[in-house]
């Protein structure tokens, strides 16, 4: 059965200089995750250091407020972060994020991302950071969600993991399906709605961290009079979906815009859900 809690369940501890670390997917939680998952609350002039082992990677994306990710190795003036960012920390990664007046971030490592990406430790992609914002949007076929790539193969440089946001405008449904292949877990950001994890349901809502095994079957419905919105990310970020029998099988169309409507900064063509491998262009 799907492991399920919000993060006001969790207790935050002193982290760095004026951050509150909330552990919500730890191994303690779940014993099978291969993703450890911190929320991190930062207040005025606060600061962590921030440190990726060498067989590891990190990500992590801002949710609300402004930061500055500093890279030991790199720019000393850092990378300023809006609340539209994600930023993806490559193995060996050294450096610091602060924040002037606060901010909210998830943050996440696949502490062993090396076995799960033979390329990784040979070759580690550089730090990349995005704006979700300008990130191309796709509807889906069947239904009304909308689809924002966050961390994929062509962003990030890696298959050991993959990243999308979903929208799920009131009333809306997916298909019963599930994943072979890979552990993903989904962090929801706005709404709340009804999660079926092997065809049991329960309520689900803002802040809330839902982890599924491999093979677990589930599906989401939005009964708010606003979009339940998630992030989901999957480990490795190559696997197999595997649709319910008489289910649609979910293709993705591309829209040609951005979330705010405007031409977006890349484009990605449409594709279904039942390919395995990451489109070059995703």
């Amino acid at each position: 059965m799907a492991i399920t809690f919000n993060e006001d369940s969790v207790a935050g501890e002193a982290f760095g200089v004026g951050v509150q670390r909330q552990g919500l997917l730890t191994a303690e939680r779940v014993a099978e995750t291969r993703i450890l998952l911190d929320r991190l609350d930062f207040g005025a002039r606060s600061v962590v250091p921030v440190e990726v082992g060498p067989r590891s990677l990190a990500w992590f994306q801002m949710l609300g407020g402004s930061a500055t990710l500093t890279d030991a190795a790199g720019d000393p003036a850092g990378i300023e972060l809006a609340d539209s960012h994600v930023a993806f920390l490559p193995p060996g990664f050294r450096g610091t994020l602060a924040s002037a007046s606060g901010a909210q971030v998830l943050f996440a490592e696949v502490p062993g991302a090396a076995d799960l990406d033979a390329k990784l430790a040979s070759a580690p992609p550089p730090l990349r950071v995005i704006d979700w914002k300008r990130e191309p949007v796709l509807d889906s076929e069947h239904d009304a969600r909308k689809r924002i790539y966050l961390v994929t193969p062509k962003l990030f440089g890696t298959t050991a993991i993959k990243g999308e946001m979903i929208i799920y405008p009131p009333g809306t449904s997916a298909a019963n399906h599930h994943h072979e292949g890979a552990e993903h877990f989904m962090y929801l950001l706005k709404g709340h709605g009804i999660a079926h994890a092997n065809e049991e349901p329960f309520p689900v809502r803002a802040g809330d961290v839902v982890w599924f095994a491999d093979h677990e079957r589930h599906f989401f419905i939005s009964d708010g009079d606003e979009d339940m919105v998630f992030v989901e990310f999957f480990a490795p970020g190559a696997y197999r979906t595997v649709w319910a029998p008489g289910a649609s099988v979910c293709t993705w169309i591309s829209t040609g815009r951005d979330i705010g409507g405007q031409s977006p900064v890349r484009e990605i063509r449409s594709h279904s859900s039942a390919d395995r491998e990451s489109q070059a262009d995703v």
